[in-house]
């Protein structure tokens, strides 16, 4: 019983994951028969969701709008306010916080219920985000989610795009993947206008549309995705940058935690990790914590503290004053 009601949740999760299964391709994840993954599906629908089914060789399973949320159990309040929330730590820098609020993001909007998501759009209308991009870097939670779910359901998309020099284009693209990188969001995808691939910055784009025709996926010409955005826009990598900070992860999550992945590291002390193309800025960030902390890596970055540290010191009047 124990295995059926873990393969029931891995089920789940990967209709969550994908709009649309083939019958063949959800057993062979699942490593199970044709037979177990339709008692499967049944069960799923005895548990409150709305799995439809389409027959044919083109036919499959898919999780319709209007489930309810279980495992997560939600009642409208939360639901709301899940949302919401996944919707600005969209807009966030934490390394790793805002991509995996669009992947939620993508799995939560289809399944809300019309009045919930009535509610949502109507609460993000009256608030007013300021990410530490800049008010130029702002993107639209829905339009977000809509090029989110495009990439997971690999349907074209059409939108239309201003380029850095004002010039306005209507673009059909065949999403790949979403990128977050130095506050801003980046959509990579195969435009199939120009037949090539190219790199769309989400706060230039505006209407986009799922055009519900499906694509299969190409192979980007590149081994990693962050690698071909960073090539494209001519940025060198960051640099990690680890330091073990001397107060607990609460207080130093709540001074940096927009600019830096914070964890408890035990003792009342945290460890955070960002990553930095300038190490003037890590050192800034670390000294806004004011509290003691260690540099681990990089050593540069242990030289420019001290450099920093012996700048001020003079600034203050200490040793080595002018």
């Amino acid at each position: 019983m124990a295995d059926t009601g873990n393969r029931t949740l891995r089920l789940l999760s990967l209709m969550q994951d994908r709009r649309h299964w083939t019958g063949p391709a959800l057993a062979e994840r699942l490593d199970v028969s044709l037979r177990t993954l339709r008692r499967d599906v049944e069960r799923l629908r005895e548990l409150g969701y709305p799995v439809e089914a389409t027959p044919g060789v083109a036919g499959g399973y898919r999780l319709a709008p209007g489930a309810s949320l279980p495992p997560l159990v939600l009642d409208d309040d939360e639901a709301v306010a899940l949302t919401l929330g996944l919707q600005a730590a969209a807009q966030a820098a934490v390394a790793g916080m805002a991509e995996s609020s669009v992947r939620a993001l993508a799995k939560v909007v289809p399944v809300l219920p019309a009045r919930l998501r009535r509610r949502v759009d109507a609460l993000a209308a009256a608030t007013v985000a300021v990410p530490w991009g800049g008010a130029d870097a702002v993107v639209d939670p829905a339009a977000l989610t809509t090029v989110a779910q495009a990439c997971r359901d690999t349907v074209r998309l059409s939108f239309d795009y201003t380029a850095a020099g004002g010039d306005r284009s209507e673009r059909l693209v065949e999403p790949f993947r979403l990128v977050p990188l130095r506050r801003r969001w980046y959509l990579v995808a195969y435009d199939t206008g120009r037949g090539d691939w190219r790199t769309f910055r989400l706060d230039r784009l505006s209407a986009p549309a799922a055009t519900g025709a499906r694509f299969a996926p190409r192979r980007l010409p590149a081994d990693d995705v962050v690698a071909f955005v960073q090539a494209g826009l001519g940025m060198r990598p960051g640099v990690p940058v680890t330091a073990v900070v001397r107060a607990p992860a609460a207080e130093v999550r709540r001074r940096i935690g927009r600019w830096a992945t914070v964890t408890d590291d035990g003792e009342g002390g945290s460890r955070v990790s960002m990553e930095s193309d300038a190490l003037e800025w890590a050192v800034f960030a670390l000294g806004s914590t004011e509290a003691e902390f260690t540099v681990l890596e990089p050593p540069e970055l242990a030289d420019r503290v001290r450099a920093w540290g012996e700048r001020f010191s003079r600034a203050a009047g200490g040793p080595g004053s002018p």
